[in-house]
């Protein structure tokens, strides 16, 4: 299995390979959407689709059915600064398919730059993809809970600050999901990021556990901002705060918080 290393597709790339015929291109928005228009060649794959049943054997039913195997190059887009996207690329890396990146910027910026779309649905060949699971990029609960015991794991909240002051996962740090994008792409440049984190004190060979809200979006967005950094130790909490407080495990408040980084820095 090849990997193309990249974090992110940029747009001039993914031109080149829809032309080429080399890529299978998926659109994680919702189905009206995606039938309205969308980046020619592009299948549909509703995040909430993949959400109402994400055990390994249905997903790669899905990627069968969009003619997915273990060689074909994936670019993942949505229109949500690249939450939902990475949700779907993070689920594509934990069946085994390392070739899938994100498109660096959304839908909406794609269109107004004036670039090509279509509103055909492409006919797609089944494919046979191999299911080979990668346990080291999850975190469940009972993983979490023992690790952030340790003193080599860096554990995230990547939700707005406002919820983090609320309630969240004793030891955790705050990284607000916004300000991991620029003006123009879903993730900030390399060294951008890295001066972002190393400012919250994440760096080095620490294992990094993601989580946010309920379903592993935005801190899957923040899973691949790690791995931009060169941070390839990352892990995702896939079920997330919402997980965490149904099995009633302990969470903490905020007291005395300074409100100084509610906004994006």
């Amino acid at each position: 299995m090849t990997h193309s290393g990249k974090i992110t597709t940029d747009i001039d790339s993914l031109r080149s390979e829809i032309r080429d015929n080399s890529i299978r291109v998926i659109d994680v928005r919702r189905e009206d959407d995606y039938k309205q228009d969308h980046i020619p060649t592009a299948v549909n794959l509703p995040l909430a689709n993949l959400l109402s049943d994400d055990t390994p054997e249905r997903v790669l039913k899905l990627v069968n059915s969009m003619g997915i195997d273990d060689e074909t190059s994936v670019v993942v887009y949505d229109d949500t600064f690249g939450a939902l996207a990475s949700r779907v690329s993070w689920t594509m890396e934990y069946l085994g398919h390392s070739d899938v990146s994100l498109l660096e910027t959304t839908y909406s910026n794609w269109k107004s730059l004036g670039l090509e779309t279509d509103s055909k649905t492409p006919e797609i060949q089944n494919k046979e993809h191999s299911l080979n699971l990668q346990p080291n990029i999850l975190a469940t609960s009972q993983y979490l809970e023992n690790a952030k015991e340790r003193d080599d794991v860096i554990l995230i909240d990547n939700r707005e600050r406002l919820n983090f002051l609320e309630q969240h996962i004793p030891g955790a740090i705050s990284l607000p999901y916004r300000t991991l994008a620029s003006k123009d792409k879903i993730l900030r440049s390399k060294n951008d990021m890295k001066r972002l984190l190393e400012n919250r004190g994440v760096t080095g060979n620490s294992e990094i556990i993601t989580y946010c809200g309920s379903v592993g979006t935005l801190s899957g967005l923040a899973y691949y901002a790690l791995k931009s950094a060169d941070l390839p130790n990352a892990k995702l909490y896939v079920r997330s705060f919402k997980e965490w407080k149904n099995l009633q495990k302990p969470t903490v408040k905020q007291e005395d918080a300074s409100y100084w980084d509610l906004s994006a820095e």
